[in-house]
C-alpha cells in the first residue's frame, strides 16, 4: 500500500509499476542508511545490497548501484567507461540529480533518467535490495530487473 509511503517513496514505487517489477517497498523502524545498517535491518549478507552511489562525471551525474561488499574505484571505472573522471556528488548535486538523500537513493524515481552502472558482482545474487527513495525504505528486486530498471551498463566497478 503506497499510501502509508513517505512522498519520495511513492515515486519510486509507482517506477517499479510501471516497470513491472513485483517487489513492495518497506519502510524500515530504524534508517539503514549505510549497506552495513540495510543488510543487518534486513538479515541478507552485505554485498546483496545495492548501494546507490552518485558521482559527477564529464558535467553530469553519474549513478553507480554497487554491492555493498565493496567501493567503486573511480579512477578504473572512469578508465572503462572512457570518461574524463569521476568523483563524488556533493550532497546538494545528488538532492538535485535524484531528488532524494544522500543514504536513501532509490536506483529510480528520479525527476530524470541517469546515467548508469550496474555493479557486475551484484549478479551473485538472487534478490538484491535496493534504498526506496529515502533513508528508511528498502525493496527487493533481481539483478536483471536493476539493470532493466536503470538502462544501466554492467560493469566492474571496484
Amino acid at each position: 500500500m503506497t499510501d502509508a509511503l513517505p512522498n519520495r517513496s511513492r515515486l519510486v514505487a509507482a517506477s517499479l509499476e510501471a516497470a513491472g517489477i513485483p517487489g513492495q517497498i518497506i519502510v524500515l523502524p530504524d534508517a539503514a542508511s549505510t549497506a552495513a545498517l540495510a543488510a543487518a535491518a534486513l538479515d541478507v549478507e552485505v554485498g546483496a545490497i545495492a548501494n546507490s552511489l552518485v558521482f559527477w562525471s564529464d558535467d553530469e551525474p553519474l549513478l553507480v548501484m554497487t554491492s555493498g561488499a565493496h567501493r567503486v574505484d573511480t579512477a578504473a571505472l572512469a578508465e572503462r567507461l572512457g570518461r574524463g573522471g569521476i568523483r563524488r556528488a556533493t550532497p546538494e548535486q545528488v538532492l538535485a540529480a535524484t531528488g532524494q538523500p544522500i543514504g536513501g537513493v532509490a536506483p529510480t524515481g528520479h525527476p530524470t533518467q541517469l546515467v548508469t552502472v550496474v555493479d557486475e558482482d551484484l549478479a551473485a545474487f538472487p534478490e538484491i535490495w535496493a534504498a526506496g527513495g529515502t533513508p528508511h525504505t528498502v525493496f527487493p528486486l533481481t539483478f536483471d530487473d536493476l539493470v532493466r530498471l536503470t538502462g544501466g551498463t554492467v560493469a566492474k566497478v571496484d
